[in-house]
């Protein structure tokens, strides 16, 4: 870093940390937190819907306010995804897997602590980068082409294997189910309706965030159901939010991986933090000792995909300030917000509004720093939900759940289309299929087929260009040696016992 640089970043800090500044990042982390707690309502809706009431402020705290908000929602569905099993956004549908069974052994308090603290540094890792890479980084990520994005697609499908949990096949069978999901809609070139059975509703497609508080959260009520338990699990409170050294030990090298894919992935424009999270998951279970052991409460499963999480909500942001490419859509919301104010994300903003841009990323870190302070001690709050009695939960849940399918488009298709899946997650988990492969194939499944069609036209339909381009081919290798890898490991299992379907 160039000393002028560092006392751009100082003169940042210097402003953020002004009292009425500060204010504000702590009332948009508070806001984003409470917001992301509620299922389906997310941070992009969070973001959109509070806009407003930064018409009256200035420039500089209305876009800390509102970038706050955005990461604090990360962080927020956080919460409902280990204590009930719905995710309060899509990105936090894998921290299901693990952090809700954590809670269920009653270390919901050591799933939330080692959340927190793994934002915190995978934010504090993608503001450093941020701050020392964004130049050379962004320019390496824009250089990704629709073969190079196909390939990345790829090495995401590959990670399927890596979601299995007792049998490769079932996790295939749930991830071709969620392609032919994906399937539904329009046709991304000819423009064509398809497979949509002749209703409006679908031209766009199965909305993902219906779906996936469906499959988890809704199939979760059903299975509780049928238990005569009053409460969702037993637990003590008292030790609930302290966490182990033992638990550290066996965080810290998750978190790392998860602060680098979330920072990579975060800096191509297109890509999602769904991808990143499931990702650093899929990468746990191959790096682990014991990955039959995931899914029974592994620490490693919540801080990975929670650090990446992070990771990528502060990464993303680097391709909106140096090139004005908003990667996802709540950073098209945020690069909104700032037009509104007069300011144009691009090259020109670091030479125009030096000042500003400085703020915004020293923001950045102060915000996570009061996600930290401020999430850590409301832990045993949070946990405090399930002394509630699990027949005054359940129609809790149920309406939250009915609540936020119905705000993303003001639609009873969204609710229908939510209740449709949580039957279907109910009779997957009774079956004992996993769902996470469906997640991941519903998101990864119009990029893959878009970023495909993009491709074969560049090339008049020749497949070469994949193998032609050194990044998509590097990319392409690292698929397929995960699916070997995870082929030769089916066979060996194989071996000396029945092959379980």
């Amino acid at each position: 870093m160039d000393t002028n640089t560092l006392q751009l970043l100082m003169n940042g800090f210097g402003t953020v940390l002004q009292p009425t500044n500060l204010f504000f990042a702590l009332i948009g982390c508070l806001l984003g937190t409470l917001i992301g707690v509620l299922p389906g309502i997310g941070p992009a809706a969070a973001t959109a819907v509070l806009i407003p009431i930064t018409f009256g402020l200035d420039a500089t705290p209305a876009i800390i306010m509102l970038s706050a908000i955005f990461y604090g929602a990360m962080y927020g569905g956080t919460i409902t995804s280990v204590l009930i099993n719905t995710p309060g956004e899509a990105a936090s549908a894998i921290t299901c897997i693990e952090g809700y069974e954590m809670a269920k052994n009653g270390r919901a308090g050591a799933a939330l602590s080692i959340a927190a603290i793994g934002s915190f540094i995978g934010g504090t890792v993608a503001i450093g980068g941020l701050v020392l890479l964004a130049g050379p980084l962004t320019a390496l990520a824009i250089s990704f082409g629709p073969p190079e994005f196909f390939a990345l697609m790829l090495v995401g499908l590959s990670l399927v294997t890596g979601l299995a949990s007792k049998s490769i096949v079932r996790a295939l069978l749930a991830a071709l189910f969620g392609l032919m999901i994906a399937m539904v809609g329009t046709d991304p070139v000819l423009g064509a309706a398809r497979f949509n059975f002749g209703r409006p509703e679908l031209l766009d497609g199965f909305d993902f965030v219906p779906v996936v508080m469906g499959l988890f959260g809704l199939s979760e009520i059903f299975v509780n159901a049928e238990s005569r338990e009053r409460q969702v699990f037993k637990t003590n409170l008292r030790s609930l939010f302290v966490i182990s050294g033992a638990d550290l030990k066996a965080s810290a090298l998750p978190i790392l991986r998860g602060s680098v894919i979330g920072f990579v992935l975060g800096l191509i424009p297109g890509a999602s933090a769904v991808v990143s999270t499931f990702m650093s998951y899929a990468a746990e279970k191959k790096f682990s000792k014991h990955p039959e052991k995931f899914g029974t409460g592994l620490i490693e499963g919540v801080a990975g995909p929670e650090t990446a999480n992070n990771a990528f909500a502060n990464a993303s942001l680097i391709p909106l300030f140096t090139l004005g490419i908003p990667g996802s859509p709540i950073i098209a919301i945020l690069m909104g917000a700032f037009m509104m104010n007069g300011l144009i994300p691009g090259p020109l903003l670091f030479k125009e509004h030096a000042d500003f841009v400085w703020a915004i990323i020293a923001s950045l870190y102060v915000g996570n720093v009061i996600l930290l302070v401020l999430n850590l001690p409301l832990i045993p709050l949070w946990v405090s939900l399930l002394r509630v009695p699990y027949s005054l939960l359940f129609a809790i849940i149920l309406g939250f759940c009915v609540l936020g399918s119905y705000s993303l488009r003001g639609s009873t298709f969204d609710v229908v289309t939510m209740l449709g899946f949580g039957v279907i997650g109910y009779i997957m988990k009774k079956l004992d299929f996993p769902i996470a492969p469906i997640c991941l194939t519903l998101i990864l499944g119009p990029m893959l087929e878009h970023s495909l069609r993009q491709s074969l036209e560049m090339s008049k339909g020749s497949f070469a260009i994949f193998l032609n381009r050194p990044v998509s081919l590097v990319l392409i290798a690292i698929a397929a040696l995960i699916v070997v890898s995870a082929t030769f490991r089916m066979f060996g299992k194989v071996q000396g016992e029945d092959f379980e379907m």
